[in-house]
């Protein structure tokens, strides 16, 4: 009987313990969410980083899972929001690109919203 409630106590406080840090981290960087229909351009700066354009001037980059090594001389490719319609981080983007040998499917692993400063320093080619 003491293990079962021993183990009840370890698994409240373990859950106190993970919500009070998913709290912290939501106020320490807010979430940055839109829409997958609001994506209306895109440019792969390699074959691990893709920068898409959102409305008219917000650009957020993705981070690649691995090496996605079509989607930078693609001229189109699809967003698609792998947990509803609207991407939060970098695990809900997946991109799916040609290639020769039929789609490719290509996740992100983190997003960053880029500020006015960093989108000026992207070089021409990674510019959405």
């Amino acid at each position: 009987m003491k293990t079962h409630a021993a183990l009840a106590v370890s698994a409240v406080t373990l859950l106190t313990f993970a919500a009070t840090v998913a709290h912290a981290a939501d106020k320490a960087a807010p979430r940055e969410c839109f829409w997958t229909r609001q994506a209306n351009g895109f440019a792969a700066q390699d074959d691990h980083t893709v920068n898409v354009r959102v409305s008219v001037r917000d650009v957020y980059q993705f981070k690649l899972l691995g090496s996605c090594p079509d989607i930078d001389w693609n001229q189109s490719v699809a967003l698609i929001s792998r947990g509803g319609s609207n991407i939060c981080s970098g695990m809900d983007a997946e991109f799916v690109t040609r290639s020769p040998i039929g789609p490719q499917r290509c996740r992100a692993s983190a997003m960053h919203k880029l500020t006015p400063d960093e989108i000026a320093a992207l070089p021409r080619k990674a510019r959405p």
